[in-house]
């Protein structure tokens, strides 16, 4: 039964890590620190920015070694109570289990950036004008649908489909 819990995690996790990892690859590699690209003009911008704040820049002035050694202790502590989580998550909770899943997947892809730039890259703008979403990356996405199927089963006490 673990084995199985394992191989499901590893499957989804690093799925979000591969994709995570692979497109700040790309972003690092083809686009200039600050520069867009529009892909849906007043909508969408591949825009590369370097976050080395936690969600939404919290903590981002703070002085980088203490934000630095902060973000990655409970970087670290998140994932292991995530790990916990997903672990006492009953078989029979498969969707709880796959959001579980995504949430470790996008919580280690941004420990890595945090780990080798004290920094998370950031790509995705989503805009309307002049009003900006912060920007995200795919690891970021991960962990909010992974938070919003942990939130659907809180509220609900089952899971879709």
């Amino acid at each position: 039964m673990i084995a199985k819990k394992i191989i499901f995690l590893t499957i989804v996790a690093g799925t979000v890590l591969g994709l995570d990892l692979f497109t700040k690859m790309l972003v690092l590699a083809h686009l200039p620190l600050g520069a867009g690209i529009p892909v849906i003009p007043g909508l969408f911008d591949l825009t590369h920015v370097q976050n080395p704040g936690g969600a939404f820049g919290f903590l981002a002035t703070m002085g980088p070694q203490a934000r630095g050694v902060i973000f990655i202790l409970v970087s670290l502590l998140a994932v292991a109570v995530i790990l916990w989580f997903y672990m006492q998550t009953p078989v029979q909770q498969r969707g709880l289990a796959f959001g579980f899943a995504l949430i470790f997947g996008g919580a280690i892809g941004n420990l890595v950036d945090r780990l080798r730039f004290g920094a998370v890259i950031d790509f995705i703008d989503i805009y309307i004008g002049d009003l900006h979403w912060p920007a995200f990356n795919i690891a970021d996405s991960a962990i909010t649908v992974g938070v919003a199927i942990f939130a659907f089963y809180v509220m609900f006490r089952k899971m879709p489909g």
